[in-house]
């Protein structure tokens, strides 16, 4: 590194190097240190400030983490307020408060940004940080559809910034643990993974008509979707179940996790074949528009599979937790969650078991804990060069796939074969599904 670089030329270039998850950088601990001080701190920036930015609130505010929040984005004015209220007691400086994110990246300040929007913003502001100079943390889902996938994998390429997607199970050291093990042949060779997930989500309003709420820009909500009339409580959460303008079903909102765990144990990438099992068997006259149970099978080459168990608004535990993923192998198996993981040999007795030290929810609304603590500190120290993403963008892409995969199986209502090298779809209605309508002039360009 040059003598003389500035703050702000320091981390413009901190990404250089990066390629599929790697920091190439040869500065050594020794010399960074004498770098970076007190005054080179990395500014950041929140878009979205519903349930999920609470998560990044401890990893902000420790003192070693060095950054400064500098903006608090939200387009509903009370959200904006009550951030800046919960921050206030954990942090020293004022963020200033915005509701048009585009304001934001004007600042050339800010380094990087958290990206914590309904589903539909995510890769669009994800690229228009990128293309304004920002490092992008990106919350789950990363992108709405198959073609958004590309698109920001595409766009960390050509501007060459850190991005992280938003799944923090990666940084579980014992999730780590646990899967460099089973690579390692702990259970034999691997065939099946299943991930599940329960929920007691409640009856949701049927859609109406109504004025927008104070406080909200619904122009600016609705940002990349075509526009369409305000609906009763659309903004507050339930956009996840109002159609597909904004949201991704259970699949994008809590699937992600699990199948990202059950892929990354298995080794595998694109799968050959999809198949669901779905519908909305609870609450069938409310106005939830979208599936409530989903069974999703996916083959890969070398005759593995992941199997996904969904169940949103039926509360039985099958599997005796509400999340987690199983892990099959020849010559045992594992049980992995937020938790931790148990291994079990051939005949089902308990070898192991460790359970992490922190403390993330299982199947709670937003929230924090260790792991998601970790994962933007983990953000943090990649732009500083320090260490490797733990869940680059194109790997967390590739999972993604999976959700989006059993989300077009559902519409269609028929299976599907996959190229499993491209992640293509060969079927020509799954195919009409692989992007979306935009709001004229908001299509995600590079």
């Amino acid at each position: 590194m040059k003598k003389g670089l500035s703050r702000r030329e320091f981390v413009k270039k901190s990404s250089i190097g990066l390629v599929g998850g790697a920091v190439l950088l040869s500065t050594n601990a020794k010399s960074y240190a004498n770098i970076i001080g007190a005054n080179d701190r990395i500014n950041i920036a929140i878009q979205g400030l519903g349930r999920r930015y609470s998560g990044y609130i401890e990893a902000i505010a420790r003192k070693e983490s060095n950054v400064r929040l500098l903006y608090l984005c939200d387009v509903m004015e009370s959200q904006r307020i009550k951030a800046a209220k919960k921050f206030e007691k954990e942090i020293e400086n004022k963020p200033k408060l915005e509701n048009d994110f585009r304001k934001v990246l004007e600042d050339k300040n800010v380094d990087a940004v958290f990206i914590a929007t309904p589903d539909h913003w995510h890769t669009p502001a994800a690229i228009m940080a990128m293309k304004a100079g920002k490092h992008v943390y990106l919350e789950k889902p990363c992108s709405h559809n198959p073609k958004e996938n590309e698109l920001v994998v595409a766009a960390q390429k050509k501007f060459n910034k850190v991005v992280q997607m938003g799944n923090q199970q990666r940084s579980s050291l014992e999730a780590k643990e646990i899967i460099k093990e089973i690579h390692n042949g702990i259970i034999g060779e691997t065939y099946r993974a299943i991930a599940f997930y329960v929920n007691r989500r409640g009856a949701v309003p049927v859609q109406k008509k109504v004025p927008v709420p104070e406080g909200l820009d619904w122009e600016l909500f609705q940002g990349p979707a075509p526009r369409r009339d305000y609906t009763y409580n659309t903004w507050d959460y339930n956009w996840h179940w109002y159609g597909w303008d904004y949201g991704t079903a259970e699949m994008g909102n809590n699937a992600t996790h699990e199948l990202d765990i059950a892929r990354w144990a298995l080794d595998v990438k694109y799968p050959e074949f999809v198949e669901v099992y779905s519908g909305k068997f609870q609450y069938k006259n409310d106005g939830w528009e979208m599936y409530d149970t989903m069974e999703a099978t996916y083959r890969f080459p070398n005759e593995k599979i992941i199997q996904w168990d969904g169940n949103s608004r039926n509360g039985y535990k099958k599997f005796s937790t509400g999340r987690g993923t199983i892990v099959y192998g020849s010559q045992g198996s594992v049980y992995m969650d937020r938790s931790g993981y148990k291994l079990f040999d051939l005949k089902g007795k308990l070898i192991r078991e460790k359970k992490t030290k922190g403390d993330e929810s299982s199947v709670a609304l937003g929230g924090g804990g260790s792991l998601s603590t970790r994962h933007a500190v983990n953000f943090f120290e990649t732009i500083r060069g320090k260490q490797k993403l733990n869940s680059h963008i194109a790997v967390g892409a590739v999972s993604q796939m999976l959700t989006h995969y059993a989300n077009i199986a559902y519409r269609i209502g028929k299976s599907f074969e996959v190229d499993e090298n491209s992640g293509r779809i060969f079927d020509r209605d799954a195919m009409k599904l692989w992007s979306r309508i935009y709001e004229p002039g908001w299509e995600p360009k590079l």
